[in-house]
């Protein structure tokens, strides 16, 4: 066998705990509320359709060319213009899928031993993004309000040892559901302006809100500090792999430089569809449609929850948007070990420790309703009231 000397890096690599459980519960007759994918009910077929062939015909030789690492002009303009204050597009830089905006915020932010804060829980992808830089990830301790003002201040050391960012998903944050206030948002702007700690700000799934005003995103309330990641996966379609960010100017260069070693630009042909796609307002048309769809799946959880978890010393989160809904077990109870019980049962889950990033919780579980129609949520969640009652034999 052939003994090959590999990075150092390479070792802090892992697979993806959410896609290794995919492996295993993608079967028939098993109810998945384990993947966290966009309903493909929601994908525009026919507007796709249309605009690839607008392309080819108006754009065909340009649109299969190379292009700017930075992005197609009317797209960087048009996610300008969608956001909810004033941007200007010469900030905005198009990536291939916002899990690469985190990969090049980790590649110009962090040094191996670099201090960086992350809620707690939070998005697997995002540790899993960030761990070949070799940061020591601290978790901020964080409730149905957000990150915690005073943990996040006390988590933010000093000096050489400052942290070189926080990663914060203010709207229904991905595992748990849960919305920042606007309190909490703008009392952590402030804080983190005061301590000059950039933030990440991640909203993938802002404008899937079913209930209330959205607040207005961190970004807006300090542009010069926060770095704001978007992306097209959950409003339009995940294949085409499109995200972008708007970063400040002091490091907007720098991230170009990040994105060019890693894939010269995103695919050209992707951004000029999704450009002739969101044209003449489309976004505004479609989106109440996925918002219907989902919310209506959020209630059938909610209400499957309601009446199968009676008497079972299990809490959870209730979302006013996005995709997710977190689940507490009882104290003792871990969910790797109750996952078995409930594949038998017929559905899946994501256990909830992946998503810490240090000192994991075990009696927790996240759940997906967007992929999943209401009858068979409410015979999914009958399994999974099973699953416990079986583990607490």
């Amino acid at each position: 066998m052939t003994q090959w000397t590999l990075a150092s890096r390479a070792a802090k690599m892992n697979s993806s705990a959410i896609r290794e459980i995919l492996k295993l519960t993608d079967r028939p007759g098993i109810i998945s509320m384990a993947g966290g994918l966009p309903s493909p009910q929601t994908f525009p077929i026919s507007a796709f359709q249309a605009a690839c062939n607008t392309v080819l015909e108006r754009d065909g030789a340009a649109a299969l060319q190379y292009s700017t690492t930075e992005g197609l002009p009317a797209l960087r303009q048009a996610v300008a213009d969608f956001l909810p204050w004033d941007v200007d597009p010469e900030q905005v830089l198009i990536v291939s899928g916002s899990q690469q905006a985190l990969d090049l915020i980790g590649k110009i932010f962090l040094d191996k031993d670099s201090r960086l804060l992350v809620e707690r829980p939070t998005y697997l992808g995002a540790l899993q993004a960030f761990a070949p830089m070799e940061p020591i990830a601290v978790g901020v301790a964080s409730d149905d309000q957000g990150m915690l003002v005073d943990d996040f201040a006390a988590q933010a050391g000093s000096g050489a040892d400052k942290a070189r960012f926080a990663y914060v998903l203010p709207n229904f944050q991905n595992p748990t559901g849960r919305t920042m206030s606007e309190e909490r948002r703008q009392a952590l702007v402030d804080k983190a302006r005061e301590l000059d700690i950039p933030l990440v700000e991640d909203n993938p799934y802002g404008d899937l809100r079913f209930e209330g005003e959205a607040p207005l995103p961190l970004a807006a309330r300090n542009p010069e500090g926060v770095l704001y990641m978007g992306s097209f996966s959950k409003v339009l379609a995940p294949g085409l792999r499109l995200g972008f960010v708007v970063a400040p100017k002091s490091v907007y260069g720098k991230l170009v430089q990040a994105k060019q070693a890693a894939d010269l630009h995103t695919p050209s042909f992707n951004q000029r569809v999704v450009a002739e796609v969101m044209k003449d307002g489309f976004l505004a048309r479609h989106i109440p449609t996925i918002r219907t769809l989902y919310k209506n799946q959020r209630d059938a959880m909610l209400a499957a929850l309601d009446q199968e978890m009676v008497g079972l010393g299990v809490s959870w989160t209730r979302p006013v948007g996005g995709m997710f809904l977190w689940v507490q077990l009882p104290e003792g109870m871990d969910a790797q070990k109750l996952l078995p019980l409930a594949v038998e049962r017929g559905m899946a889950f994501v256990p909830g420790a992946p998503f810490f990033p240090g000192n994991p919780q075990h009696n927790c579980l996240r759940l997906s309703y967007v992929t999943v129609p209401p009858a068979q949520i409410a015979q999914g969640i009958a399994a999974l009231a099973a699953a416990i009652k079986a583990y607490a034999q």
